[in-house]
């Protein structure tokens, strides 16, 4: 049998450095996920695997679990009595997470290990600046870049318009215009691609992310069903996969999403636009809420800044906790988000940079 090349996969030279470290285990790429059980693929193929008991009792929270997209260490790359064991994931290269929908303060890794953001959001009804803001806060925050993908272009009837208001979010983010009639843009989204390179699409349900990836793929892998009465697209993805495309790269398909919670989100980037207003405020505490020389009011006023935008803006922050902090209290705040404490993060800087050194 063929061995499968795990480099289109994504496998790089510093994730077989840190696989070589379980002498005893086989690497694996996570490519669905339903539960508690996975499907990892091998050198050797396609296997069903779960967590070893040894796995969750060490495990502090779901966090740390294996999701779509994550590299593992697994007992065996052949099927034999029972399903492959996940013993140990390798370290995260970038993550999509979310607060989970509902009430709790749970968090939701939605995938892992890409390297291309595409936010899928068609140009009919589910067209929502406000839904793109807390997208590109998030996927700038994942660590990968983002790519806006607007699909459905032919039911769209002023489409320099929607590109006008567009511009006025996308902070610098490349813009792709799609349609299945005529398949327009898609070799516009197969020039992001390369192999070893992976991408994740993000939108709401029935935006149109699966009709791309089928024509990507070259076939109908991933069910499609049309628009329904209201304009809006019908779910179709019920669960996270990673496919390997005919033509180089690998991309991860993604239910849609009703709710869309911020857990981590970079605020600084999706809207780097207001930050540096607000730099220019006379007071460096403002609150941009009537004090005198404040830039972000000005701007405002002077119609220069939407005035929803940063409503917006001002709902994200609070949702992160950021609300009324001074530039100081909002860093230290950034910083206990992503690493703990401002010691945790001089520990890891230092660790990664022995790592460097090594």
């Amino acid at each position: 049998m063929n061995k499968i090349d795990l480099e289109n996969y994504g496998l790089n030279q510093h994730l077989k450095q840190e696989a070589s470290l379980y002498s005893d285990l086989f690497v694996a790429r996570v490519t669905e996920q339903h539960r508690e059980l996975y499907k990892v693929i091998t050198e050797n193929g396609e296997l069903l695997a779960e967590v070893s008991g040894k796995f969750v009792f060490k495990t502090e929270d779901n966090t740390s679990f294996p999701v779509v997209g994550d590299w593992v260490m697994i007992d065996r790359t052949e099927e034999g009595s029972g399903n492959a064991v996940i013993h140990q994931v390798l370290s995260r290269t970038s993550l999509f997470e979310r607060k989970a929908a509902g009430t709790g303060n749970g968090v939701q890794i939605v995938a892992a290990n890409f390297d291309l953001v595409f936010i899928c959001m068609s140009l009919n009804n589910d067209f929502n600046l406000r839904r793109l803001e807390r997208y590109l806060s998030i996927a700038w925050s994942s660590q990968a870049r983002p790519v806006i993908v607007l699909t459905k272009a032919d039911l769209c009837d002023d489409l320099p318009s929607r590109l006008g208001e567009i511009s006025a979010v996308r902070v610098g983010t490349d813009v792709v215009v799609c349609s299945s009639e005529g398949n327009r843009g898609y070799d516009e989204i197969a020039a992001y691609l390369s192999v070893g390179k992976t991408s994740v699409f993000l939108g709401s349900s029935g935006v149109g992310k699966s009709t791309i990836i089928n024509h990507l793929m070259g076939a109908e892998v991933l069910e499609t069903k049309g628009l329904r009465n209201d304009d809006r697209g019908r779910h179709t993805t019920t669960h996270r996969q990673l496919l390997l495309l005919p033509g180089g790269g690998v991309v991860i398909d993604t239910p849609g999403m009703r709710e869309l919670h911020l857990e981590k989100a970079n605020l600084s980037k999706s809207f780097e636009d207001i930050e540096a207003l607000a730099k220019q405020c006379r007071f460096g505490d403002c609150r941009h809420s009537g004090e005198p020389g404040c830039a972000v009011r000005a701007a405002i006023e002077s119609k220069n800044l939407s005035e929803k935008r940063f409503e917006n803006y001002r709902k994200l922050q609070k949702e992160m906790d950021y609300e009324g902090l001074n530039s100081r209290q909002l860093e230290a705040e950034k910083i206990k988000k992503m690493f703990g404490s401002k010691g945790e993060m001089k520990q890891i800087m230092r660790q990664a940079k022995n790592k460097n050194k090594r």
